[in-house]
């Protein structure tokens, strides 16, 4: 499973739970885990960021680190939705 992008991984996960639970839509566990991650992706960043210019070096650099890992669980949310164009949702 190493060779697999986080989303694989993720959804290798939970396909196995997924075996135990019975017949959904093909696509449900991607969508939900995409849910998921945006959830968490507004916990680490709301949608719409103060603007950063006022803070300091540092607070601007943790804010950057923030937006960073709100764009890369929205990429992984965008890849188990087959969306590879956007980080938005």
């Amino acid at each position: 499973m190493t060779d697999l992008s986080p989303a694989q991984k993720a959804l290798a996960v939970f396909n196995e739970r997924y075996e135990l639970c019975g017949p959904f839509d093909d696509d449900w566990a991607e969508q939900c885990l995409a849910v998921a991650l945006e959830a968490v992706a507004d916990q680490v960043v709301p949608k719409k960021w103060p603007t950063i210019e006022d803070y300091n070096e540092y607070e601007q650099g943790v804010a950057a680190a923030h937006i960073k890992c709100r764009n890369q669980l929205l990429a992984i949310a965008n890849e188990l939705r087959g969306d590879t164009t956007s980080n938005a949702h």
